[in-house]
């Protein structure tokens, strides 16, 4: 096994096997001892190899001002334009790694870090959602544009507009004058948005930041950061009436009085223990939730035998509503998260 373990040194070690007619199952296991580690071979140099000259030739050209910041095929094409040929693409790569320089050469824009936004309502007039959707119009590529605020904790729209187009001072006027409207205090409120023109606009900025409102936006397209604009709006354009597209303005604008005054005083949303949003951003939830346990009671009474497991109750109002929820938060029937 001495002499399969030298021959190895100038050989491989199938061939020094072969050639003294030992079996390799043999030498493995004679080289997997600790006092009897596998022979190291000397590394020889072919002769079709780059010398070293040619390699730091090689290594000056992918490192000049010229191609520092050129993928090594782009330097070994223009290269082949210009009559020059030093070596393979492959090559280019062996020595990059050899010089541990093997790393994404070309300028590419760096992306900034969003970091997921996580908010918290526990009242109405805290936490406020709005957007921007789009109503087809009378003609083909024609438009108007939606704006809704919606109030996350209750679900309650508190202002909308119809516009004929999407404008950040349009936007300005209707969060300042819904802001009014509903007389909230602007030091205790968040107004949360995704990452459109308006939304991110200089003047939006200013005024909430004039009148002592906190801002957030959503991670870049990432519907999920505004999940209650965005469920309304299905809401809107799956309700059977809603038509496929208006005639001019002043359809639109009725049309949208109609259901957003349906919304908020007939809806009845599951997200809100089956309350209307009315009843919750005005506090008649909890004198409407003691008429529905009354109710319930009176039934049990006259037929207990028709509940089975338990005296029956009705929903229980979120205390609070998360966007995003920290990952240690429980989702309970009394915490509600999206």
């Amino acid at each position: 096994m001495e002499a399969v373990k030298q021959l190895a040194c100038i050989t491989s070690w199938t061939r020094a096997c072969l050639a003294l007619g030992v079996a390799r199952v043999s030498a493995y296991r004679f080289w997997k001892r600790k006092d009897n580690p596998a022979p190291a071979r000397e590394l020889v140099k072919p002769k079709r190899a780059l010398s070293d000259g040619e390699r730091q030739q090689v290594l000056g050209q992918l490192n000049s001002e010229r191609f520092f910041d050129m993928a090594p095929a782009e330097v070994w094409a223009t290269l082949l334009d210009e009559g020059v040929y030093h070596c393979s693409v492959r090559t280019m790569y062996r020595i990059l790694e050899a010089n541990q320089e093997v790393r994404e050469r070309r300028n590419q824009a760096k992306h900034d870090h969003y970091d997921k936004p996580e908010l918290l309502a526990t009242k109405p007039n805290e936490l406020w959602s709005w957007d921007i959707t789009k109503l087809k119009g009378p003609a083909k590529w024609s438009y108007f544009y939606l704006y809704v605020i919606m109030d996350v904790f209750s679900r309650y729209v508190v202002g909308w507009m119809v516009a004929h187009r999407e404008n950040a001072e349009l936007a300005k006027r209707l969060i300042s004058e819904t802001i009014r409207k509903q007389e909230t205090d602007p030091d205790l409120l968040t107004i949360h948005a995704d990452r459109g023109s308006s939304m991110k606009s200089k003047c939006v900025a200013m005024l909430l930041s004039d009148m002592g409102v906190t801002k957030t936006h959503s991670r870049p397209y990432t519907s999920n950061d505004n999940p209650f604009s965005e469920s309304q709006f299905k809401t809107l354009k799956y309700r059977p009436d809603f038509p496929k597209n208006f005639g001019c303005i002043e359809d639109a604008r009725e049309f949208c009085a109609r259901f957003f005054d349906w919304y908020n005083k007939e809806h009845h949303h599951s997200g809100i223990a089956l309350l209307t949003p009315e009843m919750v951003h005005y506090g008649l939830a909890e004198s409407v939730s003691q008429a529905r346990l009354e109710t319930l009671q009176q039934a049990y009474r006259q037929h207990p035998e028709r509940f089975v497991r338990k005296q029956p109750e009705p929903h229980a109002l979120p205390t609070a509503v998360w966007i995003n929820p920290p990952a240690n938060v429980s989702t309970t029937p009394e915490l509600l998260t999206n």
